[in-house]
């Protein structure tokens, strides 16, 4: 469904991302990790159309994703790293301005926008500012807002940022769940834990090249390290984690 090729990207001839390549499939759930600056979020930006690689493709169902934008947009759902929302608007307007942009019928939008309030647990809230809202509600708008119009693909750069415990529970099954009724899932993450809960297939960036990927059995079963954890900071040369803290430890008690 979705295919990256060998995707480079720099910014003042400094590269960010170099050779990135990776397919996702429907029904896959594919974890992209990497320490900060290994090319995530330029990976991301590039995914979703927001900034056109330097080299290579993003193909969509076989077709180059820059021939038509925005029909290809209206086949993704996409919570970004940020929540850049419009603080004066309530969470119920700001839906139903998304469900209008994407040409949703507007009986079916304002029923699906009251259901899935209610089910995020915002309907009480639905008509306060956003600007009023806490960072998870925050959060949790932009969720329903990637989710409400049923899209094939979803890409999703952190969607658990600020989430409470009950709603990140809620919304990892709810991966797991799209999944399984055949979406495919661009799941990027610095949290190692969660990737290995709800994630079918693995890509570890490391200073903008893939390091390591293919399927989550694949990648552990290449590795000796216990966890996938271990295996990350093998992968990525960050050594070890346990070492380092106890480094931080005796700097701080250093006369």
């Amino acid at each position: 469904m979705l295919e990256a090729r060998y995707l480079s990207k720099s910014y003042s001839s400094v590269p960010a991302i170099r050779d990135v390549a990776f397919s996702l499939e429907p029904g896959q759930v594919l974890g992209c990790v990497g320490p900060n600056g290994a090319g995530k979020s330029t990976t991301v930006r590039m995914l979703t159309g927001l900034i056109s690689p330097s080299f290579g493709r993003v193909h969509f169902k076989g077709e180059d994703i820059q021939v038509d934008l925005a029909r290809y947009r209206k086949s993704l759902g996409y919570v970004p790293e940020e929540p850049h929302l419009y603080p004066y608007l309530s969470g119920y307007e700001y839906l139903e301005m998304i469900g209008l942009l994407r040409l949703m019928p507007p009986e079916a939008l304002k029923e699906k926008v009251e259901c899935l309030l209610n089910l995020f647990s915002l309907y009480p809230h639905r008509h306060a500012t956003i600007g009023a809202y806490s960072k998870g509600m925050r959060q949790r708008i932009l969720l329903i807002a990637a989710l409400m119009h049923d899209p094939p693909l979803l890409i999703l750069d952190e969607p658990l940022s600020g989430l409470d415990v009950t709603t990140a529970l809620i919304f990892k099954n709810l991966i797991k769940g799209l999944g399984k009724k055949g979406k495919a899932i661009f799941y990027c993450s610095h949290v190692l834990e969660v990737v290995e809960q709800v994630c079918s297939h693995l890509l570890i960036l490391r200073k903008g090249q893939v390091i390591a990927s293919g399927t989550m059995a694949e990648v552990r079963r290449d590795l000796p390290q216990a966890s996938l954890e271990s295996a990350f900071m093998h992968l990525v040369e960050e050594g070890d984690a346990g070492k380092r803290a106890d480094e931080i430890i005796a700097a701080m008690e250093a006369s």
